[in-house]
């Protein structure tokens, strides 16, 4: 669907080529992320996924292409991995205050939105996998994004508590109206959350809807039986359609019908 470009695009890169070390990490990529939109960038490990991200940020440069940036764009960055010191003394509450200007009232909101309220004076070290996780996209959040760009959100994170996660960041989307760029190496628990996908090898091998990629001859040579695994997992989950609510209908369809809502989903959240 064709989308006026300056109104709805956050971020975007064009013909995107970083070489480290002789090698393309990344090789004439473009990919954007518009208002309100969840594009999830998947692909193996050391296919560039990062890379990328970071120089979406600014972080790393490109050899060739550009990256375009809303005016004013504000970005609520969560990393993969961050070391925190397990000797420091450093509560949850002191360890969101570092860099912001946050209230009390603010950190007791951000907390209450990604459901861990209880831990506002609990070491960080202390937290569990999920819990951590969870506060790190609080931090994101005071700084009130546009943007929100999650590397690997559930990361130490078992099945149950990702699936909840990706929950979580779909109805911060619904609620906020922010864009999220996702990137992940597993496509069956982030198929639902997502409105596109990117599949990256260091190129872009294909994109478009989760269901569309997930049958795509280039993402199936990617990922082989995990990917057939993804689409078993995801058909089985989505043998219903929403109702304009989003409410689902109890109704036995085929898992590609079920996703074809997700842009009246997204329009009317």
């Amino acid at each position: 669907m064709p989308r006026d470009l300056e109104q709805t695009i956050l971020i975007a890169g064009t013909g995107l080529t970083v070489i480290l070390g002789g090698q393309a990490i990344i090789n004439g990529v473009d990919i954007d992320v518009g208002v309100g939109e969840i594009v999830i960038l998947i692909g193996p490990n050391g296919s560039g996924k990062t890379t990328l991200v970071r120089t979406l940020l600014g972080l790393v440069e490109a050899e060739n292409g550009s990256v375009m940036r809303k005016e004013l764009l504000v970005i609520g960055y969560v990393p993969q991995h961050l070391q925190i010191d397990p000797t420091l003394p450093l509560t949850v509450a002191r360890f969101l205050m570092l860099g912001t200007r946050a209230s009390a009232s603010d950190l007791a909101a951000a907390l209450n939105e990604v459901g861990v309220a209880q831990v506002l004076d609990t070491p960080v070290q202390s937290l569990s996998g999920g819990q951590m996780r969870r506060v790190l996209l609080a931090r994101a959040l005071l700084r009130d994004p546009d943007l929100l760009v999650l590397d690997e959100p559930t990361a130490g994170v078992d099945m149950a508590g990702q699936a909840a996660l990706y929950d979580l960041i779909k109805t911060i989307r619904d609620k906020r109206g922010c864009g999220v760029l996702l990137i992940s190496h597993n496509l069956h628990l982030v198929m639902a959350a997502a409105d596109r996908v990117v599949c990256l090898n260091h190129h872009v091998c294909c994109e478009g809807q989760p269901a569309s990629v997930s049958r795509n001859p280039a993402y199936l040579d990617l990922f082989g039986e995990d990917a057939a695994r993804a689409l078993a997992v995801y058909t089985h989950d989505h043998d219903h359609e929403h109702d304009l609510s989003g409410a689902p209908v109890t109704q036995n369809k085929d898992h590609h019908h079920s996703h074809h809502d997700s842009d009246d989903e997204a329009s009317h959240g």
